[in-house]
């Protein structure tokens, strides 16, 4: 008995310890930031976090209603994890690729981190050479915007966009608020200007290396933890890893992985998230760093127990900081398109179950945890 009682003193002194020497990409992060980084390694032991895109924005059938969540509306909580999106701030625009203002979207990172919730922002920033949206694979972007490029200039000129705007969130005190920059996501895949099919991994790294370093050195960003995203395309670390800019340029290690057919049917998506996350689980272990489920959700649920038969089953057995579920749009080219439940919504009472379940954080349990307080 005194010797498993030794053993689990000394485990929790480690994690203790290295959750104490945590330390982040950016050396020179503000106190918070850094506070924030340890907290999510603690954190790690005790549950996952819940998040959420476009919250506070819109729901189905709502928009800009103060106070106002279809998470809350169900569960009477808000999440503990908003995510938000940075597309249009590139060119001066006044609302995002969504049709968010950033005036507002700057009010409601402000109310999410004064309730103690964590924001995390992705950037689906347009093409730089064409004009176009991310979604233009055209060839050529990423060493155009590097140094000696066509587009470099262009390129510094929206980066310093997103170091004002990063550098105007600030919490009550007038500290700068802690963000997950999440960018060039699902860089794996085959879909946007600077994934897999569009640049070398040598020009990937070159593009995230030099990204970081605009930011810290030359803009003085020191609220960001930089998240690494890949697609759910991989099945082992290698090609998890594959245009990893290596340990001095990430915070957290993520991937997106989305439901698609019948869970009613078949339990693949069960099967292969659990594996990924495995995979993920012990790159976070190996690299030190904080993994997460950068986004997920199965669009409309249409399955009435997905929450707890599916995702909880996916979820459960795994060291994940959060899982974001994606935004919930309501109507789009004729048909609803969300990934959380509103009120009345048929998954609505199965949300509720996992709500209460222990290991899951909403906003309650995560503000407990006092992330942004010395840990």
């Amino acid at each position: 008995m005194k010797k498993i009682s030794h053993c689990l003193f000394s485990l929790a002194c480690i994690m203790l310890f290295g959750a104490a020497n945590a330390q982040t990409a950016d050396k020179t992060a503000t106190i918070e930031t850094q506070n924030l980084l340890r907290n999510l390694k603690k954190l790690l032991s005790k549950g996952i976090m819940f998040g959420h895109q476009d919250d506070l924005a819109y729901g189905v059938e709502w928009k800009y209603e103060p106070g106002r969540s279809d998470i809350k509306d169900v569960t009477g909580e808000y999440p503990a994890v908003y995510g938000w999106d940075l597309a249009g701030l590139e060119k001066g625009s006044k609302v995002n690729i969504d049709g968010v203002p950033f005036d507002k979207m700057r009010e409601f990172i402000q109310q999410g981190y004064g309730r103690g919730g964590v924001i995390t922002i992705s950037w689906h920033l347009d093409h730089p050479l064409t004009g176009k949206n991310a979604w233009d694979t055209t060839h050529g972007a990423v060493t155009a915007v590097l140094p000696g490029g066509a587009a470099n200039a262009i390129y510094t000129a929206w980066l310093d966009r997103v170091a004002d705007f990063s550098l105007s969130l600030k919490g009550v005190k007038g500290e700068l608020i802690p963000i997950l920059f999440r960018p060039f996501h699902e860089l794996s895949g085959n879909w946007f200007w600077w994934t897999k099919n569009t640049c070398s991994p040598e020009e990937f790294k070159q593009l995230w290396i030099y990204t970081f370093d605009y930011l810290r050195d030359i803009k003085k960003v020191h609220n960001f933890l930089y998240v690494y995203n890949t697609g759910g395309n991989f099945n082992s670390a290698e090609q998890f890893l594959e245009r990893y800019p290596g340990e001095h340029y990430v915070d957290v290690i993520s991937f997106d992985d989305y439901q698609s057919g019948d869970p009613a049917k078949d339990n693949r998506f069960v099967k292969e998230l659990s594996f990924k996350l495995n995979i993920l689980d012990s790159l976070a272990t190996e690299l030190h760093k904080i993994p997460a489920l950068g986004e997920t959700g199965y669009v409309a649920i249409p399955y009435p127990e997905w929450w707890t038969k599916v995702l909880w089953k996916a979820i459960a057995d795994h060291r994940v900081s959060y899982v974001l579920l994606w935004r919930n749009h309501g109507m789009l080219d004729g048909k609803m398109h969300y990934y959380a439940p509103y009120k009345g919504q048929v998954s609505e009472r199965d949300f509720r179950s996992f709500y209460k379940l222990e290991k899951v954080f909403f906003e309650n349990k995560t503000r407990q945890q006092n992330l942004y307080d010395n840990p």
